[in-house]
């Protein structure tokens, strides 16, 4: 298993460097697709709950404005990020109450709100990788939205299986210790301080050490409560992966919990801080 794991995770930091290598487009054609398997992930697991049925069609639309902001960059249009998002919403909303109304025999209001949160959680959460691309200098900065996420989880990780004794919410992730917590918390503000000073030296890119211990402090929390929140989903469905599509690791959501939370963390704290 730890093989498989290795070499599933060699294999994805490949292709995701190719595709952050490529630009805004591949990022958001990426991204896109990333984001309608993990819908297709969150559907199917909220599925096994008694009497719930996501509206997957409407949901697997809102996978569109992802495209658009990926092309958008090329510079062929203009998009005012707040224009789109309104639009989605309003349009997201309308046809899902339209299927409650004329399919009423299969769906429901639950139905909708399910539909909805998974929206919110995947492809809306996920834009901001994307928008940080989008960002002067966002392909370096979008590798701190990694750093804040698989960072944060590896040095959790390691410091829990040196130090972790007294467990922090063991009846939704009995892995986790106090230990492994602080650990990643500390080990990510290393981390981007580490990514700063690289930064600084060999390509140009002057991010103020505060800042980057500010976002080590913040994405080393969130990061670990995306992670909690998609452990206490699937104890909740019964099920122990969102999916298989990476051997060893699990599905997309398995993949791309912590970076769901961490992605917007980084956005505003880099737009604020500016």
């Amino acid at each position: 298993m730890l093989k498989t794991r290795v070499i599933s995770a060699v294999a994805g930091l490949a292709l995701l460097i190719a595709v952050l290598y490529l630009g805004s487009v591949s990022i958001g054609i990426a991204i896109s697709l990333i984001a309608a398997i993990g819908l297709y992930e969150f559907y199917n697991a909220a599925s096994n709950i008694k009497n719930i049925n996501p509206i997957k069609s409407a949901g697997y639309l809102s996978v569109i404005p992802l495209l658009i902001l990926g092309i958008e960059k090329t510079g062929l249009f203009r998009v005012d990020v707040s224009i789109l998002l309104g639009i989605s919403v309003c349009l997201i909303i309308f046809l899902s109450m339209s299927f409650i109304v004329l399919n009423h025999n299969r769906y429901n209001i639950i139905d909708a709100c399910v539909t909805a949160f998974g929206i919110a959680y995947v492809p809306f959460l996920m834009s901001f990788l994307i928008l940080v691309r989008n960002m002067e200098q966002g392909g370096y900065l979008i590798w701190l939205i990694f750093i804040g996420a698989w960072g944060t989880d590896t040095m959790a990780y390691t410091c829990g299986r040196l130090f972790g004794k007294r467990k922090i919410i063991p009846e939704i992730s009995p892995k986790k210790t106090y230990a492994g917590a602080i650990g990643g918390i500390i080990g990510c503000i290393l981390l981007m301080i580490a990514f700063g000073a690289v930064c600084s030296n060999s390509f140009d890119l002057k991010i103020p050490y505060a800042v980057l211990a500010l976002l080590g402090f913040c994405c080393g929390i969130i990061s670990q409560i995306g992670d909690w929140a998609a452990s206490a989903i699937k104890r909740y469905v019964n099920v122990k992966d969102f999916g298989n599509i990476m051997p060893g690791h699990g599905g997309v959501l398995d993949r791309f919990d912590s970076i769901l939370f961490v992605a917007p963390v980084v956005y505003y704290i880099i737009l604020l801080l500016k």
